[in-house]
């Protein structure tokens, strides 16, 4: 169920929302692009701007934690209960949106908002890495243009239409993801960005998405067991009819 285009949908418009409002709303800082980070980061470094260079350390780290508590998530929760330990990852990434939403916007209050922002990104990364079977991202995009690519290459070489199909999936993620990524910069440039109280609040799409996920996948869970408990049933019938006719 957390492999479903439907959820891959909402998951990567939400994690393309967040890039945009965390570099257009929060500071031109990337919540999910921490290659950008890296670059930015080292370059006030050697400039000597220290102060500058922690703006994007600080979500660095964020995010380093976040991979590290969605993995102790994942460890300690178990799978077969009632809500999946995705789900939790998922309501936790919700909590978290919806605080940053609440914080004014100012350079102070930014840092903190970006780390809060960049580890609910990598919690989701790290938590949701398969779509139909395909490995993806749903927060980034060079690892799925080059698996697209690679496939797109694999399929002109042996005219595979399964090739084509992984090809279609990883340029579909990619399209999403630039959905959710300008509809999170057009709204910004509306409302003024930081000069406007609700900008910050623009954050809360990406809690609406994220809910929508949630649902779906306990609205498949539901149909999953639902479907075994009908096979079960269906397998009982079966045995006592050939019970019965072993005691005619």
């Amino acid at each position: 169920m957390s492999e479903s285009n439907a959820v891959m949908i909402v998951l990567t418009a939400s994690g393309g929302l967040q890039d945009a409002y965390s570099y257009f709303v929060r500071g031109r800082v990337f919540a999910n692009a921490q290659t950008g980070n890296l670059v930015l980061m080292a370059q006030h470094f050697f400039t000597g701007d220290v102060t500058g260079a922690l703006h994007y350390l600080i979500p660095l780290t964020a995010f380093a934690l976040g991979v590290l508590v969605a993995e102790q998530i994942r460890a300690r929760i178990r799978s077969d209960g009632m809500i999946h330990w995705r789900q939790v990852i998922v309501l936790i990434q919700i909590l978290m949106l919806l605080v940053v939403g609440f914080l004014p916007i100012n350079d102070i209050v930014n840092v903190f908002a970006n780390a809060l922002t960049s580890m609910a990104c990598a919690m989701q990364v790290q938590a949701f890495r398969k779509v139909n079977g395909y490995a993806y991202a749903s927060t980034m995009c060079i690892g799925n243009l080059r698996s697209g690519m690679d496939a797109l290459s694999a399929y002109l070489r042996t005219k595979d239409r399964k090739h084509l199909r992984r090809c279609r999936q990883y340029f579909l993620v990619i399209l999403v993801f630039v959905l959710g990524a300008g509809v999170g910069g057009f709204l910004a440039s509306r409302v003024g960005a930081g000069t406007a109280p609700t900008g910050r609040q623009i954050i809360w799409i990406s809690c609406a998405l994220l809910a929508v996920s949630f649902v779906l996948m306990l609205v498949r869970e539901e149909e999953k067991i639902e479907k075994v408990t009908d096979q079960d049933e269906l397998r009982a019938i079966s045995d006592l009819k050939e019970k019965f006719k072993k005691n005619l």
